[in-house]
């Protein structure tokens, strides 16, 4: 008598469920690792601010965001995928998920590549030819996305300022009489967008355009 008992066959839908879950399981894994890594780059980001280093600052704050970026470029993914395999006709979206579980495994390589250890991340403060290298390969970084790191900059920067001013009652200086009072104009959104222009256009060794 041959055995009545078969082994139950795992179908695409399974199989899709499955590979979902081991990238989703994986991308936490990711996340935690990350999150240490991108807190050291925006402390190296304040310290190189306290030294007057924009140009290091504004690196460490490019890696920070492109590797928040993946984060939560995955993430999107895999809810996309979740709700694709959920689909009661999977058959008719089984090719979208096939593409959607190749696009994330590519991009949890490339999370993959950014987990070098905080060794690697202590490369922008650097002066050796690997450090170098790694600065100059930071820099191409998110240009779609650099008024945002440049915000980041900037609220950084504002921060370090105010724990940086004096308090007067604490060390018994004699705050002078305030001037009258004059309001500079806000830096308007076109300004900025100039400004950061020019100042993108120097660190890459361009002459700066004069407004």
């Amino acid at each position: 008598m041959g055995n009545s008992s078969s082994t139950p066959k795992i179908s695409a839908q399974d199989r899709a469920i499955l590979d979902m879950k081991n990238q989703r399981d994986k991308l936490h894994q990711y996340q935690k690792r990350i999150t240490i890594i991108t807190n050291r780059e925006k402390e190296i980001a304040k310290e190189c601010l306290r030294n007057g280093d924009k140009k290091r600052a504004l690196l460490a704050l490019r890696k920070k965001k492109y590797q928040e970026s993946l984060l939560a470029k995955t993430d999107q993914q895999l809810a996309q995928l979740e709700t694709l395999t959920s689909d009661v006709e999977f058959a008719l979206v089984q090719k979208d998920v096939v593409f959607g579980l190749q696009q994330g495994t590519k991009v949890l390589k490339e999370i993959h590549k950014e987990m070098g250890g905080l060794e690697r991340v202590e490369l922008i403060l650097g002066e050796n030819e690997e450090a170098q290298a790694y600065q100059n390969a930071s820099r191409f970084f998110l240009i779609s996305q650099e008024d945002e790191v440049e915000d980041e900059l900037e609220a950084l920067a504002a921060e370090a300022n105010k724990q940086r001013m004096p308090s007067t009652a604490e060390e018994g200086v004699i705050a002078p009489m305030p001037n009258a009072p004059t309001d500079a104009p806000k830096e308007t959104t076109k300004e900025r967008a100039a400004r950061r222009a020019r100042e993108r256009e120097t660190e890459n060794g361009a002459e700066p355009i004069l407004a």
